[in-house]
């Protein structure tokens, strides 16, 4: 299938995004947003304030591997995180459903800039200071019951949105 190992994944240009976990809880959301994180060439993945980092087993699970294949840090509070973030200039948007957020079908993403995209935990989701302190929202519009996507599968949609916009110019 022709697909690059470790090392190649570690050499190949990323899509200039880097995913910040806000409090995500549970270790397969964890393992699943790495997975997805390798799939778009994520450049890192940041593990804020209770969100389990590697090694773990349950993590391991659903990443199968690809939390050797992402770089990550963990940070203790994702509000800092994404003030460090805007300081070395990245734009910051939280995934999330708030007044003025945009739909993900409108949001334009520049190849020439960095992004940096919250998602947060699964059910308070992305700390209200932390979306305060992003450049914006974006959000997933939904048109059944529910009113919220697990954590991972947001991550699979807008990073498969976003990252094949920055990746194909589409």
């Amino acid at each position: 299938m022709h697909r690059m190992d470790v090392a190649a994944f570690k050499a190949a240009a990323k899509c200039g995004v880097t995913v910040v976990l806000d409090n995500v809880r549970s270790m397969h959301n964890v393992g699943s947003v790495f997975r997805t994180c390798d799939a778009f060439r994520i450049e890192r993945l940041v593990l804020c304030g209770i969100t389990p980092c590697p090694p773990m087993a349950e993590i391991h699970k659903t990443a199968l591997g690809a939390e050797d294949s992402i770089e990550w840090v963990y940070a203790p509070s994702a509000l800092e995180t994404v003030m460090q973030l805007k300081t070395a200039g990245y734009e910051c948007w939280a995934i999330e459903q708030v007044e003025g957020s945009v739909a993900l079908a409108d949001f334009v993403a520049d190849p020439g800039r960095k992004y940096a995209l919250v998602l947060g935990n699964e059910v308070k989701g992305v700390a209200q200071e932390v979306v305060d302190a992003c450049h914006g929202a974006i959000e997933i519009p939904q048109y059944g019951t529910k009113h919220s996507l697990n954590v991972s599968v947001t991550a699979g949609i807008v990073l498969y949105e976003i990252a094949g916009r920055l990746l194909n110019g589409r």
